[in-house]
């Protein structure tokens, strides 16, 4: 089981995000947050948006810090990746 998150560092309404993602699949990265406490309304069809005050308790809870360039990365190669022109469609 690898979930991955990387450093909240995107601005959105007055606070700074990061990105929660499995290397595996999605029903790993849907189980972990359902025990962790995330709600399915932050899932954006690849990655669930994290707040940056959950960061350090996602870590301790099992997460790999990685960066941003790494977390992209894995997931592409993971086959989860859902692209901009997807998005699109």
């Amino acid at each position: 089981m690898t979930v991955l998150v990387d450093p909240p560092m995107w601005p959105q309404h007055g606070r700074l995000w990061g990105h929660l993602v499995s290397d595996t699949s999605l029903e790993e990265l849907h189980a972990f947050a359902e025990r962790a406490g995330v709600p399915r309304r932050g899932f954006d069809r690849d990655h669930y948006d994290i707040p940056d005050e959950r960061y350090d308790e996602l870590v301790q809870l099992g997460a790999e810090p990685v960066g941003a360039k790494e977390l992209v990365r894995r997931l592409r190669a993971s086959g989860l990746r859902v692209t901009a022109r997807e998005r699109r469609a």
